[in-house]
């Protein structure tokens, strides 16, 4: 199952750098390696660094989302120190939720009637 997460990123990025009009050679330039040990990063052969999949995804201008293939229920935030991170959005989560929520309720209302009855005794 990793094999192939790892075999599609690899795809994509060979997708997008045939979509720019790059070869092996180009793109081995650019990364300051040979233009064997890029073809070794497309077919497998060289495991794919995520410093390597940073540099690709800067020299293709392809964001790292579309690469690795982030949901699109997700979405990108920044904060005051300009860090970005993923956060699932509330609503979904909610209704994900929304049948637990409901059942507790009604368990504290149950609990709280008990005790009610066992005080009066």
């Amino acid at each position: 199952m990793e094999n192939n997460k790892i075999e599609n990123v690899i795809r994509k990025v060979s997708i997008a750098r045939t979509k720019k009009g790059y070869t092996y050679e180009n793109m081995a330039h650019e990364l300051s390696i040979t233009p064997a040990a890029y073809r070794k990063v497309e077919t497998g052969e060289t495991k794919l660094t995520v410093e390597r999949l940073f540099q690709i995804s800067e020299i293709l201008d392809c964001p790292l989302s579309d690469l690795l293939e982030i949901d699109n229920e997700v979405f990108q935030q920044t904060n005051s120190e300009n860090a970005m991170g993923y956060q699932q959005k509330i609503a979904n989560f909610y209704q994900e939720n929304k049948g637990i929520f409901e059942k507790l309720l009604q368990a504290k209302d149950e609990q709280i009637a008990l005790l009610k009855s066992m005080l009066e005794k």
